[in-house]
């Protein structure tokens, strides 16, 4: 069953059967808005790129983005960059694997962000998600909606981080500008 999450939700990595998690996929999707112009509607492509940002006592360690896909320690995969989007409601356009049971004791939050390369605000993006699934089974387990609009081209949009023996997931929401991952950290480090 999933669960839809509102910003600042945060729900446990626990399968029904109670057991613990060993390994998920944050999916990202999006579709290009179409814009009114002079001569009807068109859409204009929109590349937004997911990352996926290591932390250990609130210090980055390592990222997975389009150029470094795979973490130094394989436990974190980028599936690869998608540049135009076009899923949207349906399917990931971009993935992030994460083996939660391959990720260093030291790792103790995972920070997933997403942002328009090309700089296109969210303004011009529509049916924009990223979802968490549980990667033994394909089963959906949350979903955050990435509200539409906004003259920002970031958004900072859930971390993993341990708890306990297993892992929880909160939904931050946090809008914000950047390019890329390394323009997004000084707004991503509030949320750790």
């Amino acid at each position: 069953m999933t669960v839809n999450m509102t910003k600042g939700q945060q729900i446990s990595l626990q399968k029904s059967d109670g057991g613990t998690l060993t390994a998920v996929r944050m999916g990202l999707g999006w579709q290009a808005a179409p814009r009114r112009g002079l001569f009807g509607s068109r859409t204009r492509e929109v590349d937004l790129d997911a990352s996926a940002v290591l932390f250990a006592d609130k210090q980055p360690v390592d990222v997975v983005f389009f150029r470094h896909l795979t973490s130094d320690d394989g436990s974190v995969k980028h599936t690869g960059d998608n540049v135009v989007g076009g899923a949207g409601q349906g399917g990931d356009d971009e993935s992030i694997l994460v083996d939660l049971a391959r990720v260093p004791v030291h790792v103790d939050q995972i920070v997933f962000t997403v942002n328009s390369f090309t700089g296109q605000t969210f303004a011009e993006v529509q049916n924009a998600f990223c979802r968490l699934v549980d990667e033994t089974n394909g089963q959906e387990l949350a979903r955050y909606t990435l509200t539409g609009g906004g003259a920002y081209t970031a958004q900072i949009m859930a971390k993993v981080q341990r708890a306990g023996a297993g892992w929880s997931m909160t939904a931050i929401g946090t809008p914000t500008n950047g390019r890329t991952f390394q323009d997004l950290m000084p707004a991503i480090l509030p949320s750790l």
